[in-house]
């Protein structure tokens, strides 16, 4: 749905608990005790329809005894009561109901669970109240005071937001943070999500200045758009470490396609988390590592780590684990080595890591984290510590946390050893500082940080302008449905290379036969050497029936090979009917390497692509990486250079480097195919050649089906570039111009344009001065989520004239908006162009109101909201801006 009402969870002034007992080991009575201990300073009422008291309070025996709604409610009452309950809560104004009953079926009830599931939401959705659960274990919000859950009682206040499907992997979680000391801004447990998920959780905590960072369990994802979107809103603020489980099982589903067999797999998930910006890890162990990490918000300067140690072989450990996470050692600078140099021994190692030998003590601890801390080309310092006789562990653990130089760089601390190595961890988790007790902990810890931010700053690379290239969309669609109207579910080889090449893709020229002559007469026309396939709308894969004859020379050879491949199929695919024979010319491009490119449909995110080493070993090979459409240069590099082929195709010995830019042309033209013709179900090119002339398709089979009913572009969990949105428009003067959607590639327009703007217009629309647009600024400009917001651009030729966005709230209740006009082409009619094409967009796509804040001096934009019908709402005085308000009902 959206983050409507759920601020009533986050911030409740009252709880109602339904099924409160005092009744040893059930449910409400845990529920009760924790409810009643957490110390929430708001109403709590009690209901049971016995009556009676508990702990002092008054127990309510039904609802109708409320004086007031309670604004959460927490159901954990047999499931046959359950929907009556929602209903009863819902007329009386409560807004969310965690549900922590489960379903009235056993293991084997799923369809009796779904039905009881659907009660629920059919009495809850009249009144707007939104369900968690059913079947969690309930939410806590430590800093309130509030735990309406049966996990771990004793809660510790942080930053951190823990969400997970399993209340088992959350109860976990919350109980280990205590004896960490680590605590939690929201402990949220999602059950059954019958109707809150994770993209709404996602979506509310994006904008809760009480959560730094957000830690997640999942095992499966239900509305994909909505989560891609939230995620990528929230990883834009702050960290999102994620467990997936389920990483090993037999998802795959039999396909007819090597791509297709992806589809359902941990890898499309590990694609998604990526292009979302969240880091994934692989273990509860690694989630809580995280979990220490981000909980004592240790921020890195830079990606640089210094090891500062006691002991050699330690040092050298965490500096191998470091580089195999893919971190960096920090190099230090001369002026740091020589005041290290006069703190510590002479048996110290000078350099990195700082072995300031096993009989270091707290001061010498301290001399040297102050030193690192002044060298600013190190982001944080793993500080490690074994056990000695010769000096206290917890002295050294004091000394690092009091000194002064971990006020100025992030410590991470790693005491090795047992109970006098747990006693120093103790001592730094008091002082904010986290600690762990083996060298591969902290590294990780460190790293995910590190990830996150590489992560970032890859999702904000500008991708280079792509020349628009024209496709034959009706073309390819006319070729599908043929196939569609012929019943056939596959296209044939030459169809599959016709859809290719209408799309701008190289593929091999290609002739059909019916027989071995006409094989060898195309032959000749051809020229030798050819290659000669076998035609057969029954065979998936023809090398498997020996239906492929390569570098054949001569007439004689062709006739030969057509006579074989026959006779091996009415063998092999004794029911498979030939169609007849391909003959192509043989490709002699020796240093090519092969790939394979393909998409097929995830059950979960729609559309995925797929690049990887290709040929008949491909499956053995098993080096492919996945990848979410829509695509651009930067995406699809990024792709390719996840698999281990790309090593090969960078070059290598005598080998030059192939043409890298042109394989990743060909997937962005199929994530163009894919979005344009929903009805292609799976697509492999394989192989796909590769070399430093370019890449040519030599094999390639495309799965269809009918056309789905709902929107093309509703498929993808990340919508693609609306390229029906371009249109022209007429100015007062009757001149057309141009307007279409913000791309990425506009990067370079926007640092134009907002050049080209008065210092007074720049502070009119960011509401500050501004010197210079960062790439950080101007890539969130440019790379927007189409579902949620929309960016148009007025253009007159390449001359951009204005901007007019609009950003809608998860439910598209309502939408800001914003516009700037160019400095010097004010007074043309062009805001009132842009913002009539946005209110009319907004309408379109149902949203409801669109707002505006514009400061009081902007007259200008205040005289053109109030033609365009805005009517202003709130501007207290002292205010620096007034709230203008239009219902797009009135358009």
């Amino acid at each position: 749905m959206s983050t409507r009402n759920l601020d009533k969870m986050m911030t409740p002034s009252s709880v109602v608990a339904i099924g409160a007992s005092t009744r040893p080991g059930s449910l409400g009575e845990a529920v009760t005790r924790n409810l009643l201990a957490g110390g929430f300073q708001g109403d709590i009422h009690l209901v049971n329809v016995k009556g009676g008291e508990i702990a002092g309070r008054p127990v309510l025996k039904s609802l109708a005894e409320l004086k007031q709604p309670a604004d959460l409610a927490v159901i954990m009452t047999p499931p046959q009561t359950v929907p009556r309950l929602v209903l009863e809560l819902g007329e009386r104004g409560t807004r969310v109901a965690v549900v922590i009953t489960a379903g009235p079926g056993d293991v084997n009830g799923r369809e009796d669970n779904a039905r009881w599931r659907k009660r629920i939401l059919r009495a809850a959705q009249p009144h707007l109240l939104r369900i968690v659960g059913p079947n969690c274990i309930g939410y806590a919000v430590p800093r309130l005071g509030l735990n309406a859950s049966f996990g771990p009682g004793q809660l510790k206040t942080g930053r951190v937001a823990a969400v997970a499907q399993s209340g088992a992997v959350l109860a976990g979680l919350a109980d280990w943070g205590t004896a960490q000391n680590i605590g939690f801004s929201h402990l949220i447990s999602m059950g059954d999500m019958a109707d809150v998920d994770f993209g709404d959780v996602l979506d509310m905590l994006a904008h809760d200045y009480d959560t730094r960072a957000v830690l997640m369990y999942i095992e499966g994802i239900t509305q994909a758009r909505k989560f891609m979107s939230a995620a990528r809103s929230v990883a834009r603020v702050k960290p999102v470490i994620v467990l997936k489980a389920g990483r090993h099982a037999a998802a795959a589903k039999a396909a007819a396609s090597h791509t297709g067999a992806m589809a359902g797999s941990a890898a499309v998930y590990d694609a998604a988390f990526a292009r979302a910006g969240l880091v994934r890890v692989h273990g509860l162990g690694e989630l809580f590592d995280a979990a220490e990490t981000l909980a004592h918000g240790a921020a890195p300067r830079n990606e640089r780590l210094a090891i500062l140690t006691n002991g050699g072989g330690t040092g050298i450990i965490a500096t191998d684990l470091l580089m195999d996470e893919g971190g960096e050692l920090a190099s230090l600078l001369p002026r740091t080595l020589g005041v290290l140099d006069k703190a510590l021994p002479r048996a110290w190692s000078r350099g990195n890591p700082v072995d300031i030998v096993g009989d270091a003590d707290g001061a010498r601890y301290a001399a040297a984290l102050d030193a690192l801390a002044d060298d600013r080309g190190v982001g944080a310092v793993l500080a490690m510590n074994v056990p000695t006789a010769l000096t206290s562990s917890v002295d050294a653990a004091r000394a690092v946390a009091g000194a002064a130089g971990a006020k100025v760089v992030p410590v991470i601390g790693c005491w090795i050893g047992g109970p006098e190595a747990q006693a120093g961890r103790h001592v730094l988790h008091e002082a904010g500082i986290p600690a762990y007790d083996t060298p591969l902990r902290a590294v990780r810890g460190f790293m995910h940080i590190v990830q996150y931010r590489r992560g970032q700053r890859a999702l904000q690379r500008t991708p280079p302008s792509v020349p628009q290239t024209r496709s034959d969309t009706a073309l390819v669609r006319a070729i599908v449905a043929g196939a569609l109207k012929q019943r056939r579910g596959v296209l044939t080889e030459p169809e599959s290379k016709r859809v290719l090449a209408a799309y701008g893709i190289p593929v091999v020229p290609t002739e059909v036969v019916l027989d071995a002559a006409e094989a060898a007469a195309a032959a000749l026309r051809i020229g030798f050497p050819v290659a000669v396939k076998i035609l057969s709308r029954q065979i998936t894969h023809k090398s498997d029936v020996g239906g492929v004859a390569l570098d054949l020379s001569s007439e004689q050879a062709v006739i030969d090979a057509v006579r074989d491949m026959t006779g091996k199929a009415l063998v092999l695919a004794n029911k498979a009917k030939i169609d007849g024979f391909v003959v192509q010319p043989m490709i002699k491009r020796p240093h090519a390497i092969e790939l394979i490119l393909g998409a097929a449909e995830d059950p979960v995110f729609g559309p995925i692509l797929m690049v990887g080493h290709g040929g008949v070993a491909a499956e053995v090979v098993d080096d492919r990486a996945l990848a979410l459409p829509p695509l651009d240069p930067v995406l699809a590099e990024d792709a390719l250079s996840r698999t281990r082929v790309d090593r090969l195709l960078r070059g290598f010995r005598d080998r030059a480097p192939a043409n890298r830019g042109a394989a990743c042309d060909v997937m962005i033209r199929l994530s163009e195919l894919i979005a344009d013709v929903d009805e292609i179900a799976e697509l492999d090119i394989n192989p796909l050649l590769a070399d430093e002339q370019g890449v040519i398709a030599l094999d390639a089979r495309i799965v269809v089906r009918p056309p789905a009913a709902q929107e093309r572009a509703a498929r993808f969990a990340i919508k693609p570039y609306p390229v029906e949105l371009e249109t022209e428009i007429v100015d007062r003067d009757g001149k057309k111009l141009f307007i279409r959607p913000i791309r990425p590639d506009d990067e370079p327009l926007i640092h134009v344009f907002t050049r080209r703007l008065t210092p007074e217009d720049v502070r009119m629309r960011f509401f500050g001065p501004i010197r210079e647009l960062s790439h950080e600024m101007a890539a969130r400009l440019t790379q927007i989520d189409y579902d949620r917001e929309m960016a148009f651009l007025l253009l007159d030729g390449k001359e951009l004239l204005g901007v007019g966005r609009l950003a809608a709230d998860p439910g598209f209740e309502q939408a800001e908006f914003a516009l700037v006009v160019a400095s010097d082409r004010q007074g043309h009619g062009y805001g009132t162009l842009l913002l009539g094409h946005v209110l009319h967009y907004a309408k379109a796509r149902g949203i409801k109101r669109v707002v505006g804040h514009v400061l009081r001096e902007n007259h200008k934009m205040l005289e053109l909201t109030k033609r365009l019908g805005f009517k202003r709402e709130g501007g207290r005085s002292g205010e620096p801006d007034v709230r203008v308000v239009k219902p797009t009902a009135s358009l």
